[in-house]
């Protein structure tokens, strides 16, 4: 090869490399996207997010205003300025946000990855657990945790009618600062079966006899509004009980050794997932198709105790990736964490959740 030839091919190999280099940063952007912080979004920063940037060079930001996504979403939409690229959001509130045309509808089969073995998302996804405008992502349970340095040995409370058993564990609790979970532990502590309890909030007389129990320790208890607060407040010593999500339960009694134990009793047992803010699929489909596959839900359920919302993500987790301890006694789905599990019934709180709301704030102000 002739050196004006060598030179001209190298320039050659100069300006396409430049050209590739070009499409690749063009390709780059950021994702704004929202979640609930703590032990949550930790693990989906390690399972999806740091892999992802590695893999297309996005940058993604974290913002933790999930409590809250239902209301930032109406407020970004009504001034013309959503900033907020995909959004983990509770089902219940996906419904609403639907709705309202706030989120995108979703056609699971042609977004989603297959699972391994060619099975589509529509029958490898937990039976009942895609929506219209909702992609889930893992199960978890609303619990009651307590501190068990706060009671004798020989007397742990074991059960939900124990934490409105102010005489026998007192203490102060911690539950957060809503109707929903409150109001059914409140039934099931009054005796209702897990399986009727919807049927009994249907009713004024429901509602009422809840709103009465609560009563009972309604002087005892301190509401929170942010998840970090209840094992914060356990580890303090300032409350014996606090209901959380069993993944930041989890995470103080294994991370942290926290002397805290779960009381599976009456989990009300959730979906959480996925929702596309109005004109955005564009711009996260590729993500969402990386982070919603079998492996990335796999590898989610090592960080954190939810079950992966995938059939074929559920084989492939054994143990916690840091400390090696066997994940399954610890999932909200194992046999003996969910014999007493109520399903939360999102259409009852998408039509009732704002009724009940106003009820709530009303009882806590008098």
């Amino acid at each position: 090869m002739s050196k004006s030839s060598f030179i001209k091919g190298t320039g050659i190999t100069v300006v396409t490399m430049s050209a590739l280099a070009v499409a690749v940063s063009a390709q780059a952007q950021t994702l704004n996207i929202v979640s609930w912080g703590g032990a949550y979004s930790e693990s989906q920063q390690k399972a999806y997010h740091e892999p992802w940037m590695k893999k297309s060079g996005d940058e993604i930001v974290n913002i933790d205003r999930s409590s809250n996504a239902l209301a930032g979403l109406r407020a970004q939409t009504q001034a013309g300025n959503v900033t907020w690229d995909l959004v983990d959001m509770l089902p219940a509130d996906a419904l609403i946000a639907c709705a309202e045309g706030l989120i995108e509808p979703i056609d699971h089969d042609a977004l989603l990855a297959k699972s391994p073995d060619g099975t589509p998302p529509s029958e490898d996804f937990i039976e009942g657990s895609l929506d219209e405008c909702f992609i889930p992502q893992i199960v978890y349970s609303n619990i009651v945790a307590f501190n068990t340095e706060m009671f004798p040995e020989d007397k742990q409370p074991s059960t939900i009618a124990d934490v409105f058993d102010v005489e026998n564990f007192p203490g102060k609790r911690t539950l957060m600062r809503k109707p929903i979970n409150n109001l059914e532990w409140a039934l099931v502590a009054d005796g209702v079966a897990p399986e009727d309890v919807y049927d009994v909030l249907e009713t004024e007389e429901g509602i009422q006899r809840a709103f009465a129990k609560l009563d009972t320790i309604k002087d005892q208890v301190i509401w929170w509004e942010e998840g970090a607060q209840p094992p914060q407040l356990l580890a303090d010593q300032e409350v014996a009980f606090g209901s959380a999500y069993n993944g930041r339960i989890f995470n103080a009694m294994v991370n942290e050794d926290q002397p805290f134990e779960i009381i599976w009793d009456g989990q009300v047992f959730e979906l959480d997932g996925w929702v596309v803010p109005a004109g955005k699929l564009d711009k996260v489909e590729d993500y969402l198709y990386y982070a919603t596959d079998t492996q990335r839900l796999a590898d989610q359920a090592k960080y954190i105790s939810y079950g992966p919302a995938r059939k074929s993500s559920a084989e492939m987790v054994s143990t916690h990736a840091e400390t090696g301890i066997a994940m399954k006694p610890h999932m909200p789905t194992y046999g003996p964490n969910f014999e007493t599990a109520i399903p939360k019934n999102n259409e009852f709180w998408a039509d009732h959740n704002d009724e009940l709301t106003q009820r709530f704030d009303a009882w806590l102000a008098q």
